[in-house]
């Protein structure tokens, strides 16, 4: 029997990365997924390729940064599949790069709304849509800079470490209701995004500063994820799991 047989499960960000080999894994496993997005065809993308498998998914259109997108998207997970077994709260942007004196006020707040508070919304909704069920399992993607700092990014670090703490909050909250929280700490993944955006040179110096000596993919970050999310992980809540080839570790 697949791990995560029977179970209803939604992602958010699924259109590409990370997001996206979360629920292709959920699927693969057994799990109805419902992909979110606020880019339609890269979400609908998604669900043909976990279609194409033989897996069940759908597709709901959400901006995470808001309380009503990230409640409708629950709604219409529970309406869809008849109930909401599995969250992983992933969407989330990197912000602009500056000294934090010249941090732009604008960008701040985008990436606090996106990577903090939307988390936060979807934790909300999820958690209750979870007690009608009995239980359930949250992951929330964070970061290595969780836990490290990121140079010329505090928007981001500051998001991610308080996605630890709030993580954190709710494990220990909802333990005796039989719902987990987890979050993941992935170091630096190949994606075509980062291939895009920096040199041949600054690529390699990335990768260098992981002792394994490259890059991350998507589908390890989500081996950890679809691992956390079964019941294979029954006694592992309220923790921060990192999936960084050794950069913390140095």
């Amino acid at each position: 029997m697949k791990s995560l047989e029977n179970k209803a499960a939604l992602v958010t960000g699924a259109g590409s990365g990370i997001g996206r080999a979360v629920a292709i894994g959920y699927a693969a496993e057994g799990a109805a997924v419902m992909v979110s997005d606020i880019n339609e065809q890269a979400g609908l993308e998604t669900v043909a390729l976990i279609e194409k498998e033989g897996g069940k998914a759908s597709f709901f259109k959400a901006d995470t940064s808001t309380a009503e997108d990230n409640e409708a998207l629950v709604k219409a997970t529970v309406e869809t599949f008849g109930k909401l077994d599995i969250a992983c709260n992933n969407a989330g942007i990197g912000g602009d790069a500056a000294e934090t004196a010249n941090y732009s006020l604008e960008s701040w707040k985008k990436v606090l709304d996106i990577n903090l508070d939307g988390v936060f919304y979807g934790c909300k909704y999820q958690l209750a849509a979870m007690e009608q069920n009995g239980g359930g399992s949250i992951v929330n993607m964070a970061s290595i800079h969780g836990s490290v700092a990121a140079p010329f990014s505090s928007a981001y670090t500051t998001s991610k470490h308080a996605v630890v703490g709030l993580t954190k909050n709710i494990g220990a909250e909802y333990a005796k209701k039989n719902i987990r929280c987890n979050a993941v700490g992935p170091a630096y993944i190949d994606t075509p995004l980062l291939e895009k955006n920096l040199k041949p040179e600054q690529l390699e110096a990335l990768k260098q500063k992981h002792p394994i000596g490259r890059l991350g993919t998507a589908e390890e970050v989500a081996n950890l994820v679809v691992f956390l999310s079964s019941d294979k992980a029954s006694f592992m809540t309220g923790a921060y799991y990192l999936v960084d080839g050794g950069y913390t570790a140095v």
